[in-house]
Parts: C-alpha cells; structure tokens; sequence
C-alpha cells in the first residue's frame, strides 16, 4: 500500500509534458520560419520549456532555443527553405524534465501573396480602374469638368500687362534642384510664359540658383522661342545662375527686381525663407505677381505678397490645363475621384466610431463595425 501511495504522488507531483504540440511553416512570409506551439502548461514558475531540432526523427536533436513556462508559441528563424525538420519540447524544473513527442517534418517555404495585405490588393486595384477609366474616358473625347484655377487664368493679363508697361517678366524656380518635382511641374509654365513673352516681344529674365535647372530653362526657353517663330528674340544671357547660397540668390534676385522693375514675376518651384523678403520687393516695384509652391510654410508669405497663389497641388495639375493631353486629364479626374471616395471612407468611419461611443451597448454593432473596417483597411506588418 505505501508503495502504491508513492507511486501516486510522484505522478501528481511530476512535470506535464506540453499538450498539442504542432508545427507549421510560418504563414505570409518570405520562407525560412517555422512556428512551433504548444498548449499551456500549469506547472512550476521555475520551470522552462527547451525547444529541440533535428533534421532525423530519432537522434540528432539540438538545443535551439529555452523560453518561459507561460509562453505556448516559437518562431525557429534559423531553418532552410526545402529542407525537413523535426521537433521535440521538454519541460525542465529543478533537475525534473517531461518530453513531448517528436512533431514533423515540416518545411519552410516562401509565399507568393501576403494574404494579410489583401486590403493593400483591393484599394490599388481600384486606383488603377479609376485612373484607366477616366483616362479611357478623355481618349475618347468626352468632356470633364475641371475646376479652374485663377492662378492660371491669370497669366495672360499678367503678360499683358508687362506688355502696355513696356517692362520685362521676371520668372524664378526658386532653390528648386532638377530633382524637385515642383521645378519639373513648373517648366511648362515657364514654356507657357516664353511662348507669350515671344509673341509680345517682351524680355523674359530667368535667373537660377542651381546649374542644371539653368541649362533646363535655357532649352525651355529656347523651344519656346522658336515654336512662336521669333529665335532672333532668345538671348541665352537673360537667363543665368547667380548662386546657390539662399540669401545670396535672394539679395541677386532683389537686385535684378529693383534695377529692372519687371511688370510680372512668376514664383513658381522651391523656396525657404527667401520668399518673403522675395516677394516683397517684387511687390514694392508694382509687379503683378504669381507664385506656386508645395513647401506650406511659405505658402503665408506668398499669399500676402502676391496677387494669385498655387497652393500645394495646383501647381502640378498646371501642364494638364495648359495642355490638357488624356493621360494627364484622365489621371487628374481620377486623382479627384480618389480624394472624394477618400473623404466619404474617413467621414464614416468618424460617424460610425463616434455613434457606437456616445450610445454605450446600445452602439455595439456600430462599434463592431467600425472596428472591422479599421482593421481591413490597416495591412498586416
């Protein structure tokens, strides 16, 4: 009987083997994960779980990793992709231990699609349909509205203007690399304004703070020039590099407005804390003056200084109005379409929070709701 009785207290007493155990090729991954878990085990807070691999099922096992009793889930990061693995957990405390049997073989391999990032799939599909199919749309010669911009609108009584004076234009891309967007966006208005200036036989002053945007400005220039008819009019000298230094080449600028007094400035690229000191000088000689920029901080200044202002992404919709080619008319369209479908989303998504928070229980399912778009609409990591 005492026998029996030991017998029956070492096997309460004795450590549980974990219960369950699996593993499986880590999912939505680039390969080389294996995700081993195990059931949780009420034992000893002193106790560890010892992870063991081998690539045979009976011998060969190796120590790979030891973590706490609490945790139930491993990722074996060091495996080959392909190759056949096994798995053997042991429980340990105080010189005890309990094994669980051998799980496998299990491979790792990469996956072609991250099914978490499914929500990521969908929306660009959708970007895509929406800019194909007002592109398709302007192809076909069907007419879309497209919001004016007064900026724009204003070019011609600006150059006009410069005209009945008897002035020159001044036009400056501002600090603005070949590299920066915004002085790719605003070539075609400086081609626009050439184009105009050829025509009116007015002096156009260009002056740059960077090289290679000069020598882009001369060939703008130039084409320009010769699409009027009036290459005897371009004169390669008015547009030239002062400096790249920023105060440097906004004292240049400031001297070439007050000497020259031009009838039109045009502030269209990239500018820092130039552009009111800029600006201001250009609105002490009686220019009209236009700017477009996408740095905001600056976007005050000009607004305060200058009669018409391009602000943030008007500038870049500039070459579709001034020559409005399907492509760029159909991906404009979409870009609006976008905006708007962007704007209905976050609008409910607000309503749907708001409401399931002010009514309590009541507002579970829209709370539920809520909670479900926001987690499709935020891709797996």
């Amino acid at each position: 009987m005492m026998t029996l009785w030991i017998l029956t207290a070492l096997t309460v007493v004795g450590l549980t083997p974990p219960g369950s155990v699996t593993a499986r090729d880590a999912p939505n991954d680039q390969g080389g994960q294996i995700v081993i878990r195990w059931d949780d085990i009420d034992d000893a807070a002193n106790s560890t779980i010892a992870l063991f691999r081998s690539t045979c099922p009976d011998t060969g096992f190796i120590e790979i990793a030891a973590e706490p009793v609490s945790s139930t889930e491993y990722t074996d990061a060091e495996v080959a992709d392909g190759c056949s693995y096994y798995y053997r957990l042991v429980v340990r405390s105080d010189g005890d231990s309990a094994v669980a049997p051998v799980v496998g073989p299990v491979r790792s391999s990469a996956q072609w699609f991250n099914s978490g990032r499914s929500s990521v799939l969908i929306v660009f599909a959708l970007i895509c349909a929406a800019f194909l199919f007002y592109i398709f749309r302007a192809r076909r010669g069907t007419k879309m509205f497209v919001r004016r911009i007064a900026g724009l609108d204003a070019i011609d009584d600006a150059l006009g203007r410069a005209t009945e004076m008897g002035k020159p234009i001044l036009f400056s891309f501002g600090l603005g690399v070949i590299t920066d967007l915004v002085v790719i966006a605003a070539l075609p208005l400086l081609r626009k304004v050439a184009r105009k200036a050829a025509d009116y036989a007015i002096r156009l002053i260009v002056p740059n703070a960077d090289p290679i945007v000069m020598t882009a400005a001369q060939e703008t220039v130039k084409e320009a020039y010769l699409e009027s008819g009036r290459p005897d009019l371009y004169n390669p000298d008015n547009i030239t590099f002062l400096t790249s230094d920023q105060f440097g080449y906004a004292a240049g600028v400031d001297g070439i407005i007050l000497r020259e007094k031009p009838g039109a400035i045009f502030w269209l690229g990239y500018f820092y804390a130039e552009s009111l000191v800029m600006a201001e000088t250009g609105h002490s000689v009686g220019a009209i003056q236009l700017a477009g920029t996408t740095e905001t901080t600056q976007l005050p200044f000009f607004v305060a200084a200058c009669d018409y202002t391009m602000i943030g992404e008007e500038i870049f919709a500039a070459s579709c109005y001034l020559k409005p080619e399907p492509v760029m008319l159909g991906t404009l369209k979409g870009e609006d379409f976008l905006k708007l479908v962007l704007v209905i989303c976050i609008t409910a998504l607000v309503v749907l929070g708001t409401a399931g928070a002010i009514t309590g229980n009541g507002g579970a399912a829209l709370t539920r709701i809520h909670q479900a778009v926001s987690t499709w609409l935020t891709p797996a990591s």
